[in-house]
């Protein structure tokens, strides 16, 4: 896959984490391409280590089930470290 095809399939993964979680997550789309990339590469890594989940095409349903699960990942964990920030 191309790097501008992981740039979108972050971007579109991190809007799709997004909608799928509840409540309100701060960022705009810098943040949540950023994140959705990260995102990506957490949930490529975790599926190619425990499940041995090839990751080339980028129309593949496990590509983006995969990258959208990274991404519900990275976005919890950021909205953990920002709900921290506010409190504190």
């Amino acid at each position: 896959m191309g790097f501008l095809a992981f740039l979108i399939l972050g971007l579109l993964a991190g809007a799709i984490a997004k909608l799928i979680l509840p409540g309100k997550q701060g960022g705009g789309w810098l943040i949540t391409l950023l994140l959705g990339v990260v995102g990506a590469l957490l949930g490529g890594w975790l599926g190619s280590v425990l499940f041995g989940a090839p990751l080339q095409d980028f129309f593949s349903l496990q590509t983006w089930l995969l990258a959208i699960g990274g991404s519900i990942i990275v976005l919890l964990i950021y909205g953990l470290i920002v709900g921290r920030r506010k409190r504190a």
